[in-house]
């Protein structure tokens, strides 16, 4: 799915009123199974937003969609018997994202940094899809990282070419990955960062973690390099949560990201997502 990825109009203001939502615990990051420590800022995504002629947050038709067009492949672990909670598999996409943009392998000369740099000069795609069993231990064997959460395990690989997925991945569903929260979420943290999602808009789980991808991303790009190695720092704490219909209002003309998507899948072209609500973007 493509998302186009703006600011909103107003000033940014800080976040109150939470709905729904919560902070949870931090889970543990592992490449191929192993602890993986997070790089040093770098500053691709920001490099992709600002330096290339083109916005990539325009919505009209640009040179971005001349350019090959790349995907970032997620996979949720949904176990028939035991599947994650809804908002802690939201949460979990939105910080694999955020571990994958600032893994060493993805800056500099690191192997996975030009696969980054290209997906990041077109459009922004995310993909989520499920794997259970032996599909989820093959997807495991592949290149990428492993983000846990208290319920959640999402793997989150180097952006492939959008028909150049590979076999392990491919045949993997994107449907069937309806969530559900066994219990209502706690309220947002509100002195961290929250990603508030559109109370109007009725989307599956996948789609979701692909739009809370896109939020932290977008709040990636607005940080500055001090801000960026507190978060990563800190293991990414983030919260996804649901406002009421009055609040979503201010938020969305509050100054802060917000992710307007394409409308591929789902929902109508150009719809508010989420905003991506960072301490360090109010004001």
């Amino acid at each position: 799915m493509r998302c186009i990825l703006t600011r909103s109009d107003s000033f940014r203001q800080g976040a109150g009123n939470p709905g729904r939502g919560t902070a949870g615990r931090l889970g543990r990051v592992s490449s191929n199974d192993t602890s993986l420590p997070l790089s040093q800022p770098d500053t691709p995504a920001r490099s992709a937003a600002t330096t290339t002629a083109v916005s990539p947050f325009q919505s009209e038709r640009n040179s971005r969609d001349d350019a090959p067009q790349y995907v970032l492949p997620l996979v949720v672990h949904i176990e028939k018997t035991d599947p994650p909670a809804r908002t802690d598999a939201l949460r979990t996409a939105a910080r694999a994202v955020l571990v994958m943009l600032s893994d060493e392998r993805s800056v500099g000369e690191g192997e996975w940094a030009q696969a980054i740099h290209d997906w990041q000069d077109a459009r922004i795609r995310k993909v989520v899809r499920r794997a259970r069993g032996a599909e989820w231990r093959k997807a495991s064997a592949l290149p990428g990282i492993t983000v846990t959460g208290e319920s959640a395990e999402v793997r989150v690989f180097p952006p492939v070419p959008l028909d150049g997925w590979p076999k392990e991945l491919a045949k993997l569903q994107v449907s069937g990955t309806d969530l559900d929260d066994p219990e209502p979420p706690a309220a947002p943290d509100p002195s961290g960062p929250v990603l508030w999602l559109n109370p109007e808009l009725g989307m599956s789980a996948g789609k979701e973690m692909a739009q809370a991808g896109h939020g932290a991303q977008l709040a990636w790009w607005e940080l500055s390099e001090t801000e960026r190695k507190a978060w990563r720092e800190a293991g990414f704490p983030l919260s996804v949560a649901t406002p009421d219909a009055a609040r979503w209002a201010e938020l969305t003309v509050s100054g802060l990201p917000v992710v307007r998507d394409a409308g591929f899948t789902e929902i109508a072209p150009g719809s508010c997502t989420v905003v991506a609500d960072h301490p360090a973007l109010r004001r």
